[in-house]
C-alpha cells in the first residue's frame, strides 16, 4: 500500500512521471571518478580525473540550473574550480583525499536531489 502510495506522488494520473534526475547520472560517474581517483592522486594519471571532474561538475550545474536549485551552482562551480586542470591548485595529498570524498557526496547528493519536471507529464499517450 505505501508504495502505492509512493508511486502516485511520482507519477501522472497516465503512469508518467513526474520529473526526471537529468543530473543522476553524470553524478554517479563523476562520484566513480573520484572513487578511482582516490589510488591516484600522487600520480600523474589524476590530471585525467581532474578533467573528468570539473566536466562533470558542470554538466551537473547546468542540470542545476535548468531545474532552478540555484544553491548547488555555488557548491559545484566550487568543485569545478578545485579539480580544474588547466590552472590546478596545490594541495597536499591528505586534503585530497579529504576532498575527494566530500565531493563523491556532494556528487550522489546532487544527482538524487537534482529534478527536472517532465514535460510530457500530464499529456495522453495513444
Amino acid at each position: 500500500m505505501r508504495l502505492a502510495r509512493i508511486e502516485a506522488m511520482t507519477t501522472d494520473r497516465y503512469g508518467e512521471p513526474t520529473f526526471r534526475r537529468m543530473a543522476l547520472a553524470p553524478g554517479l560517474l563523476a562520484a566513480v571518478a573520484l572513487v578511482v581517483g582516490l589510488a591516484l592522486i600522487d600520480g600523474d594519471a589524476f590530471l585525467i580525473i581532474r578533467f573528468v571532474v570539473a566536466i562533470f561538475a558542470l554538466i551537473v550545474a547546468w542540470f542545476a540550473f535548468q531545474a532552478r536549485h540555484w544553491w548547488w551552482l555555488p557548491i559545484l562551480a566550487a568543485i569545478a574550480v578545485v579539480w580544474n586542470p588547466v590552472f590546478p591548485l596545490a594541495l597536499s595529498g591528505d586534503l585530497w583525499l579529504g576532498l575527494q570524498y566530500i565531493g563523491v557526496i556532494v556528487f550522489i547528493a546532487a544527482g538524487v536531489l537534482i529534478k527536472v519536471p517532465n514535460p510530457d507529464a500530464g499529456r495522453a499517450v495513444r
